[in-house]
């Protein structure tokens, strides 16, 4: 359970980007992902909450997420709107190599309710090393999502179970697992 949600929050949408929805990435789980995403935004925006939207700017060859390609657009719905800052990262953490730190410092930030693609990479790095940077991290799982993987032994681990495990995780150490639900639930308090 969490706390009323103060202005010292900043909403962090992680990767919502069209390169994800390529056949060359596996099947993943959360049908119900941009649904969940875009009314917690609605809702964010409509309490007139900051939001930090973070883009990835792949630099490996043939990703469907470079820079200049039609899959390093942001998802429909998902690009920032009018005051709504935009930070570009080339590795899995939204720290490593921009100013997001700053930005969040000069805001007044202490709590970062994040979401994205993927639970287990980007969304993880970023949360885990937040938390390591002393902000209060809450992960929105019904936001998130993650691929079907293989395990290294000829089998392919279930996207619902690498979910599940990631959030685990997640929750047990480095930040408070919430539901879309939850957070707007919140923002009326």
């Amino acid at each position: 359970m969490i706390h009323a949600l103060d202005a010292r929050c900043v909403l962090l949408p992680i990767d919502m980007q069209v390169g994800f929805d390529m056949p060359s990435w596996p099947p993943r789980n959360n049908p119900g992902q941009d649904a969940n995403a875009l009314r917690l935004m609605a809702g964010w925006r409509e309490a007139g909450r900051p939001i930090i939207h973070v883009q990835h700017d792949s630099a490996e060859p043939g990703s469907t997420l470079a820079p200049g390609t039609k899959g390093h657009a942001l998802r429909p719905g998902f690009a920032p709107q009018s005051g709504e800052a935009l930070v570009h990262k080339s590795v899995n953490s939204a720290f490593i190599g921009t100013d997001l730190d700053l930005r969040l410092r000069r805001l007044g930030v202490s709590t970062i309710v994040a979401f994205g693609i993927s639970t287990d990479m980007c969304v993880s790095t970023t949360v885990r090393m937040g938390a390591n940077l002393g902000y209060k991290m809450l992960v929105v799982g019904d936001a998130c999502a993650c691929f079907a993987l293989p395990d290294g032994h000829g089998e392919i681990v279930p996207a619902d179970l690498v979910q599940r495990v990631h959030l685990a995780t997640l929750g047990f150490e480095f930040a408070t697992i919430v539901s879309v639900d939850e957070v707007l639930a919140r923002l009326r308090d």
